[in-house]
């Protein structure tokens, strides 16, 4: 999706989710979109979850950092 896209569709994911009070399962590898609309997030690694929380928890992962950055990023990313 371009930018004005990916933008129209968390507007309407939030929509959805404020006027109609539910849950959305939202399966995405925008980073930017998912970090910006999830209340939690599950992280895949070839089929197995290998992290679960907020944004913030995810993100600060080691375990996540090195699935999606490499292993040498973990140790930078404190």
């Amino acid at each position: 999706m371009n930018p004005r896209e990916t933008e129209e569709l968390q507007e309407f994911i939030q929509k959805l989710r404020e006027e109609l009070g539910i849950t959305i399962v939202l399966i995405e590898h925008d980073m930017r979109l998912v970090m910006r609309i999830s209340d939690r997030i599950a992280v895949l690694e070839y089929g197995s979850k290998i992290a679960e929380g907020t944004p913030e928890e995810v993100r600060r992962n080691p375990r996540v950092i090195e699935a999606y950055l490499g292993k040498g990023a973990a140790g930078g990313a404190a």
